[in-house]
């Protein structure tokens, strides 16, 4: 399924593809790149990466895109499917020397057509804040390198924010900073605010605010990627451990874990409706985490090297109704994002749902997301009904969502979950014989009546076949239930018998943080194509189109199906997206 033909036709690079929901095309009119359009010699040097910004200007034509290649740093009118590249007027380039440009974020709250707000952080630990519109170099954060040493990995502006932002080093640490802030001509004095299982935050203790704000330790190793909930109240990283963590931002608690199954997490992203995780790393598989669950539903498996990017596509996903009154009112913010990624994606990705009937269950649901490898490949995949609700009988949907809604929020710590529409859809059935036993594990440790509730609910409904397949298993995994603790469950006294042995990663497989292969399901993906001569690191989903990215430099836009033909038709009158309806 994932490849098709052999031999010579394997190495071929794809201009184009086909999912049910038509043709993607790559157009080599929109491909942008260094002026020369030579490739870029990617030895020892950072990812390529891209990052967009709407300045939401009158001439419709707001999008502007960054790429850094090697040492140098690009900003660009981006016209996507409509217009051809021009890659003579950059409208800022830089040239680093003695550094490299590894990351950059724009701040969209504050971006106008005067002016934006650009970080970028650096291989030497530096952050820069500069304005390509202006071409201002507004401050440099960390410019001594006293707070970190390290090659900055991830930053990016916190949600909702005009000031501040977060960055990740491959030290392992991550810092707040607030742009008014100065950084201070000593190295920081660091006063603990909060540890907890793997990961401590301190605040900077100094008589006058000087950034950092906060310095976390997370985990062991570089710290890969970060990314924030669409609520902007949850904190997923993923680390060169090989560890998931989910804090909640503001309280700085930690919601849950999930250990790949093997080598370190590169990569991590979440679905439109935050309840979904998904990450990449060297174990070549996508993993798909229930926010709500704590818990693995899903590995995917298409990759034949490194997963570099993951990243879900809002405008594929798709959510059918059947009773509206399901929802609770906290979650118009989904609502809309979903009513605005149906409205403008193509009409045929109605198709994408399975239109269920008002007696089955609430919502009907399709997650479609996307990955890219140093194998050079795209996969995408669709995340369906049969692996979020597994086993689970029709006409007991109704009963076992009450009985989940009868348990406290999932998120424990605000009793807000992240924008998941209020527990409408009926969660998943755990696919371990262990997590019933978390009544008798969990006896001597902080249980809540949540657990005991959700494994009461869980052994009512569980289905036959899946207590018969995993008979052979039961006896060892109610011996290693007792000796791990409850891993699922937030109680740090339990989870400190996981980790504190450097967490040997045969002692976590076949329990809830890394379920054996067998013990979820395997997703196949939707197609899997090679596009590109180098390792690919960028993969973003826009309206129109999804825009890809080599370490040779090249950033490539595919049109989506229905956008194709607005650039070789050459209409320049035509709308931005040629609205399908």
């Amino acid at each position: 399924m994932a490849t098709e033909g052999g031999g010579k036709e394997m190495n071929e690079i794809k201009t184009q593809f086909t999912t049910r929901e038509g043709l993607y095309k790559l157009l080599p009119h929109s491909e942008y790149s260094r002026p020369n359009r030579v490739p870029f010699n990617s030895q020892g040097s950072n990812p390529v990466r891209v990052s967009f910004v709407n300045l939401n200007d009158q001439s419709g034509n707001g999008d502007r895109l960054c790429f850094n290649v090697g040492r140098e740093l690009y900003f660009y009118i981006y016209k996507g499917v409509r217009k051809a590249a021009d890659l003579s007027k950059p409208i800022d380039k830089r040239i680093y020397k003695g550094t490299q440009p590894t990351c950059h974020d724009f701040n969209h709250l504050t971006a106008t057509a005067e002016s934006v707000s650009l970080l970028v952080g650096f291989s030497a630990g530096q952050v820069q804040l500069i304005d390509p519109i202006k071409k201002e170099t507004s401050k440099l954060f960390n410019e001594e390198r006293l707070i970190d040493k390290s090659r900055v990995t991830c930053v990016k502006w916190v949600p909702g924010s005009e000031s501040l932002f977060l960055v990740a080093h491959a030290s392992g640490n991550m810092y707040l900073y607030n742009v008014e802030h100065t950084c201070g001509t000593t190295a920081p004095h660091y006063q603990l605010l909060k540890q907890g299982e793997s990961f401590a935050v301190h605040t900077c203790k100094s008589k006058s605010t000087r950034n950092p704000l906060l310095k976390w330790t997370v985990g062991e190793g570089a710290l890969n990627e970060f990314a924030f909930s669409p609520d902007g109240k949850f904190l997923a990283c993923v680390s060169q451990d090989g560890f998931l963590r989910v804090f909640n931002f503001d309280s700085v608690e930690l919601h849950g874990t999930m250990k790949s199954y093997f080598g370190g997490l590169l990569c991590v992203c979440w679905s439109p409706d935050g309840k979904y995780i998904v990450t990449g790393g060297e174990d070549d598989l996508v993993t798909v985490w229930s926010f709500v669950d704590c818990r693995v539903i899903a590995r995917g498996h298409g990759h034949k090297s490194w997963v570099s990017v993951v990243a879900f596509d809002p405008y594929t996903t798709s959510v059918e109704e059947s009773d509206p009154m399901e929802f609770s009112g906290s979650d118009e913010d989904f609502q809309d994002l979903l009513h605005f990624g149906r409205d403008r994606a193509n009409s045929t990705q109605s198709r994408l749902s399975k239109r269920n009937s008002a007696e089955s269950r609430p919502v009907s649901v399709t997650y479609r997301f996307g990955s890219v490898g140093q194998d050079t490949q795209l996969c995408l995949w669709d995340l369906t009904e049969d692996i979020l609700f597994p086993h689970q009988p029709l006409s007991r949907a109704r009963t076992h969502t009450n009985v989940m809604n009868a348990t406290s929020p999932p998120a424990g710590s605000t009793g807000n979950s992240v924008t998941t529409p209020g527990n409408s859809a009926p969660p998943p059935l755990p696919r371990s014989n262990s997590l019933p036993h978390s009544t008798v594990s969990s006896a001597g440790s902080k249980s809540s009546v949540a657990d005991g509730a959700i494994a009461s609910g869980v052994s009512k409904f569980a289905t036959l076949s899946l207590h018969d397949r995993k008979d052979r298993h039961h006896e060892k995994d109610h011996k290693r239930n007792h000796s791990m603790g409850h891993i699922s469950s937030k109680s740090s006294d339990k989870l400190n018998l996981v980790t504190k042995t450097k967490t040997d990663p045969a002692k976590t497989l076949g329990t809830p943080l890394c379920p054996r292969m067998e013990d979820v399901p395997l997703l196949e993906p939707l197609i899997c194509k090679k596009i590109a001569h180098e390792r690919l690191t960028v993969l973003i989903f826009l309206e129109d189109c999804l825009v890809t990215a080599c370490q040779e430099g090249f950033i490539c836009t595919w049109g989506r199906p229905g956008k194709v033909g607005l650039l070789s038709s050459q209409n320049q009158a035509s709308s931005p997206g040629g609205t399908v309806v």
